[in-house]
């Protein structure tokens, strides 16, 4: 038996979820949305009262668990989009997955930038995943989104529809080949998009998907579509009549906030506001585990690699009144683009700071986000570690470093 409520509407009343808000940022602009997702009144999708990094999310999910045992999914659905926060969401699937290996892990997400990500997913153990998509026909899809963003390129009407049209088929694709259950939103919006709800279940059931939601439009004050009216029951009826000629009908949605815990019958989302703001309050990237530092070096006295000509690297603790090289740790081969960086913060999970003669902004960003602080130095590896472990003062000893490199006449000279 499924015990994912969403998907399964007989273990409602027995199995909950979690949603774990780590995805601020969105890349595409719904009409629908106003953005403003900071808000504790209202309740639909979108909206959080708090956002958390991965590893806060981790110590938020074992106290719900604690208190609420019925929880059987974790799922990330914002308040953004998860794969406009990849680096994000990728961490917060693993360090839940390591923890809690038999919970359920699923997303709701646009589709537009998952599809590289759909082969890890799968590793990772995520076993649903929905994706909203609001038109089959480019042209009314252009109505309905403002923008939509592509790396640092944003598209607007039609292009942008094509773009994201196209994302989504590929993301359903690969997400079937993969073997993951998949369930399509459809926000029905009057005038809009209600009268195409046949085109677009037709097309998902040529493409697999195993559950339909069709969902009414929540008015947003100040977004385009904040003076449409919400459609009535009777319509939602009618649409839903049309749709489940096609797909399975899912109806008792409780359009979930991105930070909703409990039943969907029996919310909690209130009763846990205290706890996830108090983990909201707590070290971001799981300091308090992190004992190690990171080198890369040629020989195992400078710190003298850059990070991406570094095959391996040295992990160094601190022993006595000195320093321990711990072992070594191979690097991810080069080629796979910004998974390598993703699977080396993996790889340096007990490491707080990384030593290196340079670094590029891509990984940098990637190992910050996921709690390694990446130093560039040139010099000896105990100047970096006892600056570290016995200063404690790292800005003083960037200033170092400054001077050394700018100059070249240091205590030490240039390195």
């Amino acid at each position: 038996m499924i015990l994912h409520p969403c998907f399964n509407e007989k273990v409602k009343g027995q199995c909950g979820r979690v949603h774990l808000p780590v995805a601020p940022k969105c890349n595409i602009k719904c009409n629908y949305c106003d953005r403003k997702y900071d808000c504790v009144n209202e309740s639909r999708p979108g909206v959080t009262s708090t956002v958390l990094s991965p590893y806060q999310a981790v110590a938020y999910l074992k106290k719900v668990l604690e208190k609420e045992p019925r929880i059987t999914v974790v799922g990330i659905a914002g308040p953004g989009d998860p794969f406009a926060n990849p680096v994000e969401t990728m961490e917060t699937l693993r360090l839940v997955k390591k923890e809690f290996p038999d919970i359920i892990l699923c997303l709701a997400t646009n589709g537009l930038n998952i599809g590289p990500y759909v082969e890890e997913l799968k590793d990772i153990g995520v076993t649903h995943v929905t994706i909203t998509i609001n038109a089959v026909d480019p042209k009314i899809g252009s109505k309905i989104y403002s923008w939509v963003r592509d790396g640092k390129v944003v598209y607007r009407g039609i292009k942008g529809a094509e773009l994201l049209l196209r994302r989504q088929k590929e993301a359903i694709k690969k997400l079937k080949d993969c073997g993951i259950t998949v369930k399509t939103n459809y926000i029905v919006i009057p005038g809009i998009n209600d009268h195409h709800v046949a085109d677009v279940a037709r097309e998902m059931k040529g493409y697999g998907v195993d559950l339909f939601n069709c969902m009414a439009m929540f008015p947003n004050p100040g977004a385009p579509f904040g003076t449409l009216p919400q459609p009535s029951k009777d319509e939602m009826d009618r649409v839903r009549a049309i749709a489940e000629e096609y797909l399975p009908q899912m109806r008792h949605c409780t359009r979930c906030r991105a930070d909703a815990v409990g039943l969907l019958e029996a919310d909690r989302t209130d009763e846990f506001r205290g706890c996830l703001s108090a983990c909201s309050k707590l070290s971001i990237d799981g300091s308090k585990d992190r004992k190690y530092v990171a080198v890369a070096t040629r020989e195992g006295i400078l710190v003298n690699q850059h990070l991406g000509e570094a095959t391996s690297l040295e992990i160094w603790g601190k022993s006595g009144d000195g320093f321990k090289l711990i072992c070594k740790r191979e690097t991810p081969p080069p080629g796979t683009g910004i998974r390598r960086w993703v699977k080396l913060s993996q790889l340096l999970f007990d490491c707080k700071y990384l030593l290196v003669s340079g670094i590029g902004e891509n990984p940098r960003q990637i190992l910050e986000k996921s709690g390694i602080r990446p130093i560039e130095m040139s010099g000896f590896i105990e100047e970096g570690l006892d600056a570290i472990f016995n200063d404690g003062n790292i800005n003083a000893f960037k200033k170092r470093k400054k001077a050394c490199c700018s100059g070249g006449m240091g205590r030490k000279g240039c390195l």
